[in-house]
Parts: structure tokens; sequence; C-alpha cells
């Protein structure tokens, strides 16, 4: 299976905040969109960073509550890990385990073309033994067709 699987299914939308966005006005942002990282970018097609809950959470705790009039430039996570729509799932699932971070940008020629997350993985690869388990029933009680 493919990253481009995943994207099929969840759809290529992509929350995205300028740099200059206040930690504040992200925070409503995630609670908005109920998601767990947004894509810092200023044109909304390219990735300058990514911040999380955790990184959030991590500021407050070292800067305290001055953080929320921060931009989120300040805190966000400019080393970001992208995966491209033909990256294989166990790929980008040793990713994510290995770096210990749960959305991973994916990029098609430079450019944003959705984000995949650690639940994404999960459902699809739930998904995927349902399928497999209902498949098997089948052929052991004779009901395939």
């Amino acid at each position: 299976m493919r990253i481009s699987d995943i994207l099929r299914v969840k759809g290529d939308q992509v929350v995205t905040v300028p740099p200059a966005t206040s930690v504040e006005r992200l925070l409503e942002v995630l609670a908005q969109h109920r998601i767990g990282a947004v894509v810092v970018s200023e044109d909304g097609r390219s990735v300058e960073g990514i911040v999380s809950e955790r990184d959030i959470v991590r500021a407050l705790a070292a800067r305290g509550a001055a953080v929320l009039t921060e931009p989120v430039s300040t805190i966000q996570t400019t080393q970001v890990r992208t995966v491209s729509p033909d990256a294989h799932l166990e790929d980008v699932e040793r990713l994510m385990t290995e770096r210990r971070f749960r959305h991973v940008p994916v990029l098609t020629d430079d450019r944003l073309a959705g984000v995949v997350s650690i639940g994404d993985v999960v459902k699809f690869r739930i998904d995927e033994l349902e399928t497999e388990r209902s498949t098997l029933a089948d052929y052991i009680t004779g009901e395939r067709t």
C-alpha cells in the first residue's frame, strides 16, 4: 500500500497557517478543525515548518503563557520530514515510529498534497485487517463468491 491510497480516502485538504500567526490563533485553528498539527506555510503550498500540540506544550512549559503571543515560527519544527504519495505505507509507519512524530506532510513536485497522521495510518491498517478477516471467514465458511 502507498500513501496515495490513504489520501484517496482521506482527501488532500491541508490546514496551514502563515509563520506570523500567533500561537494563540494557532490553538483556535487546531480546535476549530479538530486536528493535532498544522503545516506552517506562507503560500499554502510550500512547507516552511510544522507545529503540533506537543510543540505548544513544550513551549508553554519552557517559556510560560507569554508564548501565546509569539508567532508560530518561534515554536515550529523547521526540519520537516515529508513523503511523496508513492511512499510505501510501511516506510512511513517506520519513519513515524522511529522519529516519534504523528504527522507527515505529503509533497508532490515540492507542493503540499496532503498530510498523513498516525491516526490515518492506524485506521487504514484496521480497515485492511478487517477486510482480510472477513475474506478469510467467508473462505472458511464457504460463503465466498
